[in-house]
């Protein structure tokens, strides 16, 4: 690996009204390197890629490739550089195919007129190159999390950029899919691709990383050699304070029965579900991708429609047709897609996080404004949301502050039952742990968590009992003494 950089960002400086996102941050990446760009949620590291990808324009610094000073003026005028990024947040036309995302805007013609036949071939071939079989024909809105996050992949690498940006790529895959993208990984760079990634999962740094550059609250702590470092190290300077846990559970004492769920089918592959639920509680639904984690969640706050079988809260059933429903009868919903599904983004931080309860604060169809502003201003000094006004409008927040006000959305709402689907999906050590002590905190107060995950050890680390789904049904039960990692999975994969 060559010393001299092939890109070097000094002194970069972005602001945005009454947010100074980066001040004075420094960058360099070499060819054929993977380096690691770390830091907590609002730290920057996002911005700072958006700079080099052309999506936002920096307010101050310069930026150097191949030593030529170089202005990105676009995300266009960044490819044709070869600079090429697969976002945290998808960039995908839900009613287009897969193929045709992949190869949107640059599509093979013949005579003139776009060629479909050889868009779905090179899809193919970009698919397979990714250990994917996949159908390119397939609409994007018919695709699951993690095959789109792949599309994502597909998109980014069949552009042959010589610089490759993946902020969170591994977020929501599987780890056959993760060990995939990494074999991918390790290919580009032996071929002089220099790679940034972005990951809030330390174990991916020491397994992928060259060098890290850590940022905190948008400034430059330092870069390393990610060979010379420790994750207690690297935890350290990312949050500047020691993490003396990673799962910070506190049991509490457990209360009578809040929510059961009989005998529960519905259309869209649910068989026979039966569990309960006890005040104080943290239950976690481990299972693979496809066992029906996600749809067991949306049936309980009905988004999807139950075939048969009962829902009771507190003894009595409950008719849950709607979410609206569900909100009334106690039950908060943390969806795993915040951005499209947990928030409004362009209203307000204030207006989201008071969403769900405009009842509690209307009077005959007036909003009591008052009784709302010191609502918002409670949660967001209580959850420590970074955010320069309640006025702000929540787009603008980073992806821990936003998960931050989807869970003071639904702690408003004062619900009894919170079902929280990957709570801390793309969300840095330092928010996971405020997230962990949040729980803590709301079963100590006597409500009642559903925690999906796929993350074998925050399942572990967080719950009082786990419940392991496959193939739509509940295959296996253990209490946190009886749970371990290999037990787990022998049950999510049937063996």
């Amino acid at each position: 690996m060559a010393d001299a950089p092939v890109l070097q960002m000094r002194h970069i400086r972005k602001t945005f009204p009454g947010v100074v996102a980066l001040d004075d941050v420094d960058f360099d990446l070499r060819r054929g390197e993977v380096h690691i760009l770390l830091g907590e949620n609002g730290a920057g590291k996002s911005t700072l890629m958006k700079i080099l990808s052309g999506a936002y324009q920096k307010s101050a610094g310069q930026i150097v490739l191949d030593g030529q000073d170089i202005e990105i003026r676009n995300p266009k005028h960044a490819q044709t550089l070869g600079i090429s990024t697969i976002y945290q947040e998808f960039n995908l036309i839900p009613h287009l195919s897969a193929g045709e995302n992949i190869f949107l805007g640059r599509e093979p013609r013949r005579l003139g007129l776009i060629d479909q036949r050889a868009i779905f071939q090179e899809a193919t071939r970009a698919l397979n190159g990714l250990g994917l079989n996949l159908d390119p024909h397939k609409l994007i809105k018919e695709l699951k999390v993690a095959e789109q996050q792949m599309i994502e992949v597909a998109k980014a690498l069949s552009l042959d950029a010589r610089i490759l940006i993946m902020d969170e790529p591994t977020a929501a895959l599987t780890e056959h899919e993760i060990k995939a993208l990494f074999a991918t990984i390790r290919s580009l760079r032996d071929k002089g691709v220099s790679i940034v990634y972005i990951s809030h999962r330390m174990e991916e740094l020491f397994e992928i990383g060259d060098r890290v550059t850590v940022l905190r609250d948008g400034r430059t702590v330092g870069t390393y050699d990610v060979r010379e470092m420790s994750k207690s190290e690297l935890i350290r300077l990312m949050v500047n304070r020691e993490l003396t846990e990673l799962f910070p559970k506190e049991r509490a004492e457990l209360g009578p029965e809040v929510l059961r769920v009989e005998g529960l089918n519905t259309q869209g592959g649910l068989k026979d579900i039966s569990f309960s639920l006890r005040k104080g509680e943290v239950l976690g639904i481990a299972g693979l991708l496809g066992a029906g984690r996600t749809e067991l969640a949306r049936a309980i706050f009905g988004l999807d429609k139950i075939a048969s079988g009962t829902i009771s809260i507190n003894g009595s059933p409950q008719r849950i047709g709607s979410p609206r429903a569900a909100i009334n009868s106690g039950i908060g919903f943390l969806t795993e897609d915040r951005k499209s599904q947990g928030l409004v983004l362009p209203l307000s931080v204030k207006e989201n996080l008071c969403l769900a309860s405009v009842d509690k604060f209307s009077r005959w169809g007036l909003m009591n404004a008052q009784e709302e502003q010191q609502a918002a201003d409670r949660y967001v000094k209580d959850l420590r949301i970074k955010t320069p006004s309640l006025n702000q409008k929540v787009v603008y927040l980073s992806g821990g502050n936003q998960q931050k006000v989807v869970l003071s959305k639904w702690l408003c709402c004062k619900s009894e039952v919170f079902i929280f689907d990957e709570p801390t999906r793309g969300v840095d050590v330092g928010a996971k742990a405020e997230i962990y002590q949040l729980m803590n905190r709301l079963t100590a107060s006597g409500v009642a968590i559903i925690m999906i995950s796929s993350e074998m050890l925050e399942v572990l680390g967080m719950s009082d009992r786990i419940l392991v789904m496959r193939g739509g049904r509940i295959r296996g039960e253990f209490s946190a003494e009886e749970a371990t990692q290999e037990r787990v999975l022998q049950c999510a994969l049937g063996e």
